[in-house]
């Protein structure tokens, strides 16, 4: 059964890391989203590749933009903290439980 534990305790801390790290390009493009970046920067059309569309499913199931301010990018976040603070740890507890 230990082997199994090790397997959700490997697949919490990798799905940890994706959030962490998608969470992390959510706010570089935000930042972005602040300056004028060069929209055919290879970068620039990467983040916005991997942001936009969960942008736009946010945007259009719950209107948030007000006064010129989109506030998709915070819910997105605050799924993202939900998830690593519910599942993850879930996960983690699993774990632990297992072994």
């Amino acid at each position: 059964m230990f082997i199994f534990a090790n397997f959700v305790q490997g697949f919490a801390v990798v799905l940890n890391m994706v959030l962490t790290i998608y969470m992390w390009i959510i706010i570089i493009s935000v930042i972005l989203s602040w300056v004028s970046a060069d929209p055919y920067n290879p970068i620039v059309r990467a983040i916005r590749g991997v942001t936009e569309p969960v942008f736009y499913r946010i945007r259009r199931t719950v209107p948030m933009v007000y006064g010129g301010l989109d506030f998709s990018p915070i819910i997105v976040i605050l799924v993202i903290v939900f998830c690593r603070y519910f599942i993850v740890n879930s996960l983690y507890e699993v774990a632990l439980r297992l072994k």
